[in-house]
């Protein structure tokens, strides 16, 4: 377990929750992994979202927080590496979609609503960066500033705070993915608190921006199918596809180019085409 530079109090970033970051940075986990400490005000336990990475600093500031539960968006290990030692210093049950991830606890279902710390979390099933994705909606949140609670929703890695998430094929998978988008249109004036990134202010107006963003990202998969098709250079693999619609994407994001390309290669030969 290391030891790194990490926040030592919760960032408040909307009215019923607060944000550290854990000390994991990199090109696909932007600044690092935020983990969320939900309660209301006044509440003397509190729900962690997301452990993060196994950081001894982070956790054990997380731990200092009186935990009474914590919950899990995914099976990435950026988000659930600390999940053993967390539970080691709170004794707090952690749930997940996934047994693998629960510690004295079950595992969490779509639709459920939990009581804890004061407020009200909500369970939604959002798959498509992983198919065990959840995302946590609090109803009774709002921005700091003020204003009506429109409510929160917490993503995952399922909306990030700046650019776009990648689907981790073939677990996630496009056409549950841009059924995700579908199911957060339903809560528009949300906050975004997503796992990595700053938060954002409307999910109806990421959501637009996230679906157009898919969209493009096809009528691109189906010009480069073509254009390879028109030269004869035999079967369009996804290395191919990816070298013409991700011509400027570095080095070290390639692996997440290429699963993107083949979830939208698979869409759009068996689903799309169906």
């Amino acid at each position: 377990m290391e030891n790194g530079g990490c926040d030592p109090i919760p960032r408040a970033v909307s009215r019923l929750a607060g944000a550290l970051l854990a000390p994991n940075p990199g090109p696909m986990s932007l600044e690092g992994t935020n983990s969320y400490v939900l309660r209301s005000p006044g509440a003397s336990g509190c729900v962690v979202v997301d452990p993060g990475p196994e950081d001894s600093g982070h956790l054990g500031a997380l731990a200092a927080q009186s935990v009474e539960l914590v919950l899990i968006t995914h099976r990435h290990a950026d988000h659930t590496a600390g999940i053993d030692a967390l539970h080691r210093l709170t004794g707090a049950p952690v749930r997940a979609l996934l047994s693998e991830h629960c510690r004295a606890a079950e595992p969490l279902t779509d639709g459920e609503e939990i009581a804890a710390a004061g407020i009200r979390i909500r369970v939604l099933a959002t798959p498509g960066h992983t198919s065990d994705s959840l995302s946590f909606l609090l109803p009774g949140d709002g921005p700091l500033e003020g204003g009506p609670a429109t409510g929160s929703m917490l993503t995952g890695d399922s909306i990030l705070g700046r650019g776009t998430t990648m689907l981790d094929f073939p677990d996630g998978t496009l056409a549950d993915y841009l059924a995700t988008l579908d199911l957060y249109d339903g809560y528009p004036g949300a906050l975004v608190l997503p796992a990595h990134g700053p938060v954002l202010r409307r999910l109806d107006a990421v959501v637009s921006a996230y679906r157009s963003h898919r969209l493009e990202r096809l009528e691109q998969i189906s010009a480069a199918l073509a254009s390879l098709a028109a030269r004869g250079t035999g079967e369009p693999t996804i290395g191919r596809v990816t070298d013409l619609v991700y011509a400027d994407a570095p080095a070290n994001v390639r692996r997440a180019a290429e699963m993107s390309v083949a979830a939208q290669l698979h869409y759009l030969r068996n689903v799309a085409a169906s």
